[in-house]
């Protein structure tokens, strides 16, 4: 039996796999046919997804976290620079 070379899979195509097995409409040894990947790779993807499934739903809703600003520093170079143009 000879081996085949290792896939690269995208985190689109595992999200789909994995929400194929959580809907349970097929069982396990079908998905991995249908797919072909390994029963034990969809049940990683599925494990995978159901811890991280709360992050989208978390504080800030999953999107990008913006950086603390510091007011303070923002005000002074706002007047280092209303003293320069008015020089």
């Amino acid at each position: 039996m000879t081996r085949r070379a290792r896939r690269n899979h995208t985190p689109a195509f595992k999200a789909k796999v994995a929400l194929a097995a959580i809907k349970g409409e097929l069982t396990l040894d079908q998905l991995a046919e249908h797919f072909d990947v390994h029963p034990n790779q969809i049940t990683s993807w599925k494990a995978l997804l159901q811890e991280g499934a709360a992050d989208v739903f978390g504080a800030g809703g999953g999107g990008p976290t913006m950086p603390a600003i510091d007011v303070k520093s923002l005000h002074a170079k706002i007047g280092e620079l209303t003293l320069e143009n008015d020089s």
